[in-house]
């Protein structure tokens, strides 16, 4: 039986990680630009989708769904897909081809299909599984989130118990890449429990490799709160970033609270002057146009989005409502003519990248350093 992947660049690293535990079932993904006999698999996100369905729902071939869009909409991808994983893939993808290929009953937790969803019945522990293999892509070491900011997937798909893949494991995978770069919903609680840093287990890790480390930057952003003077010691002595990149989202502590994110304007206001006392440019991701931001939020927002402006450089996207998520149904707001002119202004002047404007590059991530 021949499996398949629907490659897109945006799910490159899945792809290699699905690669990496399908491979030790037998079962090799092949890259393509459609649907291919005998079985396709696909990993939908928002902005995907409205490409790849009506792919899928004239595909000729077998076809599974995976990636948060399948598993937040799971009911809507079983029209035009014949199997959808919901949840984590690394145990239950193997699984489903085997059953497909062998021709048993695909019965399944975490397996949807027009029948309905058995729901998933356990969680990856990630040193079970290879980080990549032969389709090589960033290490995950760490998965899980214990804040359910409300416009996240993140803590929806993978919980909120933070599980870390071990430091022998990591380093046997990075090892692999002249530079090494993670992926981590918060690469500075890497060991801890992700309400707060453990310096000790960052050190352990970091202090391993043996490569060149870039932490807290591209592909993986960090906390505010979780950028002390300890932390950033750390990656000053053991790694080549030039930057540290978290999240403030908004200048407005109302809009912070409303939307979980644990942490004040304050927090974002002493991470930035940390990372520039440490020599670090501080990079900060900002959301524009959550639905219930009013005109003095966004005042407070093109404040604060001035000042890192002049002490480090900002990456601002438009507020996607993402399904499964608690403002999945909810309205982006406009901008408003300061907040506008000012992030168009600063773009312009080469402070500030990604789109304040369009959804389909709304989230546009920051080249490698």
């Amino acid at each position: 039986m021949k499996v398949n992947w629907r490659y897109t660049t945006s799910t490159r690293n899945t792809y290699a990680a699905l690669y990496a535990a399908c491979e030790r079932e037998g079962f090799s993904l092949e890259p393509a630009d459609g649907p291919r006999a005998d079985v396709t698999c696909y990993s939908l996100n928002s902005l995907n989708v409205r490409d790849l369905a009506p792919e899928m729902a004239e595909a000729e071939c077998i076809t599974v769904a995976g990636g948060p869009h399948a598993t937040a909409c799971w009911r809507q991808v079983t029209r035009y897909a014949d199997y959808v994983i919901v949840g984590e893939g690394e145990y239950l993808l193997p699984e489903l081809l085997s059953r497909i290929r062998d021709g048993d009953p695909v019965s399944l937790p975490g397996i949807a299909t027009r029948e309905g969803l058995t729901p998933p019945a356990s969680t990856v522990i990630l040193d079970a599984y290879p980080a990549f293999s032969r389709m090589k892509g960033y290490v995950e070491i760490s998965r899980g989130c214990p804040f359910s900011c409300a416009y996240c997937q993140t803590p929806r798909i993978f919980g909120t118990v933070m599980r870390h893949r071990s430091v022998e494991s990591i380093v046997r995978y990075a090892s692999r890449y002249r530079h090494a770069r993670f992926v981590s919903p918060n690469a500075l609680a890497y060991g801890s429990d992700g309400r707060c840093p453990h310096p000790a287990r960052i050190r352990e890790l970091l202090s391993a490799l043996s490569n060149t480390v870039y932490f807290g930057t591209f592909p993986s952003e960090v906390r505010p709160e979780f950028i002390t003077e300890e932390t950033l010691g750390l990656v000053t002595r053991y790694c080549a970033n030039t930057g540290i990149q978290f999240g403030a989202q908004s200048g407005s502590d109302a809009v912070l609270e409303r939307i979980g994110r644990g942490h004040t304007t304050a927090d974002v206001v002493a991470a930035v002057d940390r990372c520039t006392e440490a020599g670090l440019t501080p990079v900060v991701d900002i959301i524009v146009g959550f639905p219930f931001e009013s005109d003095e939020d966004q005042r407070m927002t093109a404040d604060l989005v001035r000042w890192i402006a002049r002490h480090g450089k900002i990456h601002a996207h438009s507020f996607l409502p993402l399904p499964g998520t608690p403002l999945a149904r909810s309205t982006p707001r406009p901008l408003s003519r300061e907040l506008s002119h000012l992030l168009g202004s600063l773009a312009l002047r080469g402070k500030l990248t990604g789109s304040w404007r369009s959804l389909e590059i709304g989230f546009s991530r920051l080249p490698p350093e």
